[in-house]
């Protein structure tokens, strides 16, 4: 399999307050920007270390903003035009449905034995109106499966959590619990991943 450079979006203000966002199509903040910025200059040293040039990659992206800006900020930093980039729907975030805007605070609130039940088969479990870890992971492992070239995605931590169970990196149902931070670059190769910040 060709290697892939993850790049999760950089942070909004969805993320600072602690709400889910599935499929809501938030933006970057400030911090974002720069976490954005960050891994355009990660990148570049990675692709200089292993003597790769960063037109040698393809580039895609989620549809929503949040993941499509971090790509251009990413782009603009290596030399590259920002906009010229694929956008690939199998790559959007997974959706939460009913609870995307909220908090889990909230939802607890709201309905504290659902949560539980989440708690108990997070893979398996679908929020109302949302998809399940295992949904996910069949699109995004579809969209993997497509790759010809090495690549360069900038996406959701929902797709790294699929990648790293598709991978047998980590079982289901410890994907689900791993912690997936922005302004970090993770490499998929050779049925590893390593983690670059």
């Amino acid at each position: 399999m060709p290697v892939l450079y993850y790049v999760r979006h950089g942070e909004t203000d969805f993320n600072r307050e602690g709400r889910l966002q599935g499929r809501r199509d938030t933006v970057l903040n400030a911090h974002g920007r720069q976490q954005a910025a960050e891994c355009g200059v990660l990148l570049r040293n990675l692709f200089a270390r292993d003597h790769m040039r960063p037109q040698d990659f393809k580039y895609v992206a989620s549809p929503l903003k949040r993941a499509r800006e971090t790509m251009e900020i990413v782009r603009a930093t290596l030399g590259l035009r920002p906009h010229d980039y694929e956008v690939d729907a199998r790559l959007i975030e997974i959706a939460y449905g009913e609870w995307e805007g909220l908090t889990l605070q909230e939802i607890e609130t709201q309905s504290a034995s659902v949560l539980s039940a989440r708690e108990r088969d997070k893979w398996d479990f679908a929020p109302p109106g949302g998809e399940s870890y295992r949904e996910l992971a069949d699109r995004i492992g579809q969209w993997y499966g497509s790759l010809t070239a090495d690549s360069v995605v900038a996406a959701h931590g929902g797709g790294v959590r699929a990648l790293m169970a598709i991978l047998n990196i980590v079982s289901e149902e410890q994907a689900t619990r791993a912690q997936i931070e922005q302004g970090v670059i993770y490499v998929f190769a050779d049925g590893k991943m390593s983690r670059y910040a």
